[in-house]
């Protein structure tokens, strides 16, 4: 069987971004590559989103980007503005076309459909795939998401809804997402943060169904796209040798406490190109400790008061739009990261910090 220097598991997000980065940046002139991915074609699958606090590589695929930005609760609603840092969406199509079109150029860079299709034993292996079935347990932010589009002008294309609580919450914590890209089709999700095990959560259909004719009151509409997934708020555990380094979510590029992944992935990606010449001997590149620890005292309070969160989420982004942004961001300094805790209830938050499950 044919050997190779690095070989990735898993040709999505994580892995399609690493061998990008390699192959721009020519660390794989004289190296061989091997990517493993199941699927037979790569199109539209999912949409990436994210608060754009730095360049990236895949301006180009961007199929918008907000300066204005709202969250409902049942109650109230807030709208914010943030110039310095715009909201941004990915689309996975051109995504894949971009990086397959660049990777197709360098013929030392090759896709097989299954890891016993070649050796690995010489092999740097970076791995971003886990077995979902063995943490449906555990908590997860699950989704799904319809892009629609109407015959007449219906969205303010300048403002998304990031959050809209005003739905059924099913003793969990839920909402609906809403992404005009233009004034007549949007992408809209609903959202679920939650396990995997109750089936109640999961009739998605429906609950779009509803929402887009009760609160979005919108009657008319075909359906252009369909996504659906599931983002660990956990790290799942994979495990690891001097020749196996995890990235992607198995790697803790997740940020537990939103769910936001691409840009973290664009960074590790980097940090490997960076230093893949001694990458075996290098630390594991890591989010952010103090964001670990604040995220698992978040979900903690999550998990224990699912009906308190609609509140605590409007409470976060009440003040200055750029330090929440920055702090979901993994990119906020030690006096930014005290202003969003003091925002926070104090007495549950407390309680969180000492409960252990």
């Amino acid at each position: 069987m044919k050997e190779f220097d690095y070989v990735i598991i898993g040709g999505g997000c994580a892995g399609l971004s690493l061998a990008y980065e390699l192959e721009l940046h020519k660390k794989l002139l004289d190296k061989t590559l091997a990517i493993i991915e199941p699927r037979k074609e790569y199109k539209r699958d999912k949409t990436w989103s994210f608060w754009k606090v730095y360049d990236h590589n895949f301006q180009d695929c961007v199929i918008k980007s907000w300066n204005n930005f709202s969250i409902n609760t049942s109650e109230t609603s807030l709208e914010l503005r943030s110039e310095k840092y715009p909201y941004q969406s990915i689309d996975s199509e051109k995504f894949y076309n971009k990086i397959i079109a660049k990777l197709s150029l360098n013929n030392k860079i090759q896709f097989f459909k299954n890891i016993n299709e070649i050796n690995t034993a010489n092999s740097i292996v970076f791995n971003s795939v886990y077995k979902k079935n063995s943490y449906e347990s555990k908590l997860w932010q699950h989704f799904q998401g319809i892009e629609i589009e109407t015959d007449k002008n219906t969205f303010d294309d300048q403002i998304l809804n990031l959050m809209d609580f005003n739905c059924e919450q099913k003793d969990a914590v839920h909402f609906f997402y809403t992404l005009p890209f233009t004034k007549n089709k949007a992408l809209i999700e609903t959202t679920w943060l939650s396990n995997l095990k109750n089936e109640s959560y999961m009739n998605y259909d429906l609950q779009l169904k509803d929402y887009i004719k009760n609160n979005l009151g919108i009657k008319n509409y075909k359906v252009n796209f369909t996504e659906k997934g599931s983002i660990p708020l956990f790290y799942p555990s994979s495990d690891l040798s001097d020749k196996k380094i995890n990235i992607g979510s198995v790697g803790g590029m997740t940020r537990l406490s939103t769910g936001y992944t691409f840009l973290n992935i664009q960074e590790h990606s980097k940090y490997i190109r960076i230093n893949l010449d001694d990458i075996k001997n290098k630390k594991l590149y890591h989010i952010g400790k103090k964001y670990e620890f604040l995220d698992n005292i978040f979900l903690n309070v999550l998990k224990n008061n699912p009906s308190k969160m609609q509140n605590i989420f409007l409470k976060m982004f009440k003040g200055s739009s750029t330090i929440v942004i920055k702090f979901l961001s993994n990119k906020s300094n030690f006096f930014e990261d005290i202003l969003i805790i003091l925002k926070m209830p104090k007495w549950i938050f407390i309680k969180a910090l000492f409960r252990n499950d």
